[in-house]
């Protein structure tokens, strides 16, 4: 059996008619740069978030960008982010000469953990980037009791967790700025990329607009200068009609991730959740869990973790079963950053989860057989015995 980390074309089956019709209107107003559909688009996913702005760009990772731009971030000062996340979270801050600062997770969530961000703060510090990983909250009370003692800026990168909650808020809706992502592979996807920024500050979302479109207003007259993040007509008509199906989907999500639970518990092999992690670490641990610390996970990955990580993903690829690792190598180890000067060690949850962590598939067209496939095939390889390959005998 072959089980896809994603299917698109099975989500796109469903939706096909609707999908056409808007792409088809679209070409038929041959207006594709901003526009109606834009702000039809921008409304949606604000309120969906619960925010009164959107700001439509042209990705997620400038979506990062554009917000540090209004705030005016540059050489000379600090940004506090994780430095377990995709790359565009700490590039965006160092893209404008601008020094990233990471602080370590908690194992439980895989997000940054707001008890050692206050150690980190120094007179340069202007702005907190937690991320909102898998599809899960990061404890944004913690963060912003820490942001709003010391007057940091906060921009949720929520690019995995649109319509994600904790305590009833939406991810995007707490801080200052909230950033999301319509890559294909996101819960809630375009044909290309795109992304928004939500936000409940009306000047904010101003400021914005404005940088979005090169800093012109009116046209060709240019009080700052901004880029060209604009999001496309094309891309906001698919996501305005994917929005409608995204609860049902995420629904979906959540029963998969629960059928995994289950038949995981029901296996025979030795399981926690991540939050025991910390506690107990393999002492009798096969695989852990995710653990459901926010009111609503959405899963846009299911990650398991587990000390024989390579192996376990080798023998699933050969099973035909497709995995991925989110993220390989944290961002102070990556070479590019090197010059902050942060070697093994400096962040040994983050280091951890790189080395062992993989997701399942968990999109919403997932069968039953190919879960159960899933989990069969992960528990035959821990009831299997391990081969330790004997040390040469020296002379």
């Amino acid at each position: 059996m072959n089980v896809p980390l994603l299917d698109l074309k099975a989500q796109y089956r469903t939706i096909k008619a609707e999908i056409d019709a808007a792409v088809a209107e679209v070409m038929e107003s041959q207006h594709f740069i901003l526009g109606p559909k834009v702000v039809e688009c921008e409304k949606a996913i604000a309120k969906y978030s619960g925010c009164t702005h959107g700001v439509g760009v042209s990705s997620g990772s400038d979506a990062l960008l554009i917000c540090l731009m209004a705030e005016g971030i540059g050489p000379g000062d600090e940004v506090i982010t994780t430095p377990y996340t995709f790359f565009a979270t700490a590039g965006a801050i160092a893209r404008l000469g601008a020094k990233p600062v990471f602080v370590d997770i908690d194992p439980t969530t895989y997000n940054l953990d707001p008890a050692q961000i206050e150690a980190k703060i120094t007179p340069r510090t202007k702005v907190i980037i937690p991320v909102h990983l898998y599809g899960q909250m990061a404890d944004m009370d913690g963060v912003m009791a820490v942001a709003s003692k010391h007057k940091l800026v906060v921009i949720e990168d929520g690019a995995q967790a649109i319509g994600a909650e904790d305590k009833g808020r939406r991810a995007g809706s707490i801080g200052h700025y909230g950033c999301l992502s319509f890559f294909p592979s996101k819960n809630l996807g375009c044909a290309g990329d795109g992304g928004m920024v939500v936000t409940n500050d009306a000047a904010r979302a101003e400021k914005l607009a404005l940088l979005r479109a090169h800093g012109s207003k009116p046209k060709y007259y240019h009080k700052v200068i901004g880029g060209n993040f604009r999001l496309d007509s094309l891309q906001a008509a698919i996501v305005s009609v994917k929005l409608r199906h995204l609860d049902k989907w995420t629904t979906a999500r959540q029963q998969n991730a629960a059928r995994y639970d289950q038949l995981f518990a029901e296996s025979g092999i030795k399981i926690a959740d991540s939050s025991q992690f910390a506690q107990r670490g393999y002492n009798g641990v096969d695989l852990y869990l995710p653990k459901t610390a926010a009111n609503r996970h959405i899963f846009n990955q299911y990650i398991i973790r587990s000390s024989r990580r390579d192996a376990l993903k080798n023998a699933m690829e050969k099973a035909g079963i497709a995995t991925e690792i989110y993220y390989p190598v944290p961002m102070h180890l990556q070479e590019c950053f090197a010059y902050l000067g942060q070697g093994k060690g400096m962040f040994p949850q983050s280091e951890g989860a790189a080395l062992e962590t993989v997701a399942l598939p968990v999109y919403p067209e997932l069968e039953e057989a190919q879960a159960r496939y899933v989990v069969e095939t992960v528990c035959n390889f821990f009831k299997q015995p391990v081969v330790v390959k004997a040390e040469p005998v020296m002379a």
